[in-house]
């Protein structure tokens, strides 16, 4: 006797087509953050833009939710994390560098002038993700918008049952905050929540230096995202179809990654004419940075290829017919995922370095965007504040160094030595 075939729920059947799509969840993910973390840098901080920019945050976290629930790692996939979480020094390094992260994406919340949470007269303001709201909508004689910390000092001594939230430091990253009895920079101070005192116009050290980690953040992974794609997909054609293609191919590489990656970048972002915006400007940089960054990968993914082509699992699927692009796509770039995973950290560590250098040097990031460059320029100049220079440097330190460790686990974690995937 059989038994009757069990119909399938809609949601399971959903829930099954997206395990056999791991791969696609993930790039979905990853370019939906990607796009989230450029809108934050690059939107306009007006109401439309803050709504949209929550909205995204949302759809991105339950995106990521959903691919935590229903994706399943191979065996092979799961022996590679379990010996990463098995590394406590990397694996702690990555779960501070996503704390840090997620921080950054929320970043009004913590590091803003605006008020969290405004009550006055009964009713409940939230500055931070709403609409401007000019002094007068608060009692006050000025059609500007509202400065919280004043109103936060002036309904406090009314004591009238009126009150302000403000974020735990209560200053953004262009705000100056001058003293009448003294010029900036000023020493840390508790009183007006500077926690690493200011720079030399007056601006929180501390905003600079969380904004600035966001900016880096940012920029090192879209340039990292583009140099690989670029890398990836014309190493893979070398490698695969050879012969003069890949000896002509190899030739214009070779002499493009021989050309000085520094003094071009800074002879071109010399001639980046001043009145175009801020964002196109940091576009146009990102851009530079990237024409100039993706042959290294090439080398790597033309050798990758070479060896992988000759392997038995991918002369038996050329055999069956499998075409060009599921060959690449199914039976190689898995197999050299484990090689790839393994420079990601390396390179966002270089190109951190590289944006701070240049920064440094006044070729970077065009001002008044906050950077770390910049912070440890002003602290070489200003050494009599020491704060600055310590915080920056501190800061640059830090990162780095948690980066790297999270790059030398991946790298004894994910060794193509000892995994390997054969299809």
């Amino acid at each position: 006797m059989t038994r009757a075939p069990q119909e399938t729920s809609p949601v399971g059947s959903v829930s099954d087509r997206i395990r056999q799509r791991p791969r696609f969840v993930l790039a979905c993910v990853v370019l939906l953050g990607l796009a989230l973390l450029v809108h934050e840098f690059l939107s306009p901080y007006g109401s439309f833009g803050r709504a949209v920019s929550i909205s995204l945050k949302l759809v991105l976290f339950g995106l990521i939710a959903w691919f935590a629930l229903l994706y399943r790692p191979n065996p092979l996939t799961q022996k590679k994390l379990q010996r990463f979480r098995s590394i406590k020094r990397g694996y702690w390094s990555l779960l501070l560098l996503v704390f840090l992260l997620l921080l950054t994406v929320f970043g009004r919340v913590f590091v803003n002038h605006r008020a969290l949470v405004v009550s006055y007269e009964g009713r409940l303001y939230f500055p931070t993700y709403t609409a401007f709201h000019p002094g007068t909508d608060f009692g006050l004689d000025y059609d500007y918008e509202t400065n919280y910390r004043d109103l936060r000092d002036a309904l406090k001594a009314e004591d009238e049952g009126n009150w302000v939230l403000m974020p735990i430091v209560p200053w953004n990253e262009f705000e100056n905050d001058f003293l009448a009895d003294s010029r900036p920079p000023h020493p840390p101070t508790l009183e007006r929540r500077h926690f690493l005192g200011t720079d030399k116009t007056g601006r929180d050290v501390l905003a600079r230096l969380f904004y600035g980690f966001r900016i880096a953040m940012i920029c090192s992974l879209v340039v990292m995202v583009a140099t690989y794609a670029i890398g990836i997909a014309i190493g893979c054609a070398q490698g695969y179809f050879g012969g003069k293609f890949d000896m002509f191919s190899q030739r214009l590489v070779e002499i493009w990654a021989n050309m000085p990656f520094l003094y071009i970048v800074i002879i071109t972002v010399s001639f980046i004419p001043a009145w175009l915006d801020v964002p196109f400007r940091i576009a146009l940089l990102l851009a530079i940075m990237i024409i100039f960054g993706w042959t290294g990968m090439t080398y790597y993914m033309r050798s990758i290829t070479y060896k992988e082509k000759e392997r038995d699992y991918t002369a038996s699927a050329r055999l069956l017919g499998a075409s060009t692009p599921r060959i690449l796509f199914n039976h190689i770039l898995p197999n050299a995922v484990s090689v790839i995973v393994t420079f990601i950290p390396f390179s966002i560590a270089g190109t951190i370095a590289s944006l701070t250098a240049l920064d440094f040097l006044g070729f970077g990031l065009p001002t008044p965007t906050p950077s770390w460059g910049e912070l440890l320029k002003q602290g070489t100049g200003n050494l009599h504040s020491p704060w600055i220079i310590i915080s920056a440097f501190g800061g640059i330190v830090s990162v780095l160094m948690l980066v790297t460790f999270v790059g030398e686990a991946i790298r004894e974690a994910f060794d193509p030595k000892k995994f390997t995937i054969y299809q």
